[in-house]
């Protein structure tokens, strides 16, 4: 077998598939491999059951992630926010608003009736003439 320095793991592949996606394959394949920790015990015995199923050999608990990790980049992002309750302030202000205010219809005709509305013309006959 050649040489697979510059291909690394994907030199199992040959010349099958095409670079692009074997370069796309070397990216994800370090991090889907490593060592993961369990959201629910903290071990870092967290093995990929299929697509996006995973479950720790320790606590067998099974929880879902991304295609390839357990925690997508914004899974991370909003399990960060929430731990920090960034979002609460902004939260209770866009509440605080939406209380506040009441459905008042604008007058762009959207709240219209139909007792406002005109009554439509209903043609009386057909013009006689060519067919």
């Amino acid at each position: 077998m050649g040489n697979t320095e510059k291909v690394a793991s994907t030199g199992r592949f040959g010349s099958r598939y095409g670079i692009g996606i074997r370069r796309k394959l070397l990216k994800v394949e370090p991090l889907q491999f490593q060592k993961h920790k369990c959201p629910n015990c903290g071990a870092p015995r967290v093995k990929r059951l299929s697509k996006g199923i995973f479950e720790c050999n320790k606590c067998s608990h099974k929880f879902v992630g991304g295609s390839y990790l357990p925690q997508t980049l914004a899974g991370g992002i909003i399990s960060k926010m929430v731990s920090q309750k960034v979002f609460v302030p902004e939260m209770v202000e866009a509440l605080a608003k939406a209380a506040g205010e009441e459905k008042v219809p604008s007058e762009g005709g959207s709240a219209a009736t139909e007792g406002d509305r005109p009554p439509e013309e209903v043609p009386s006959e057909k013009p006689e003439g060519g067919n």
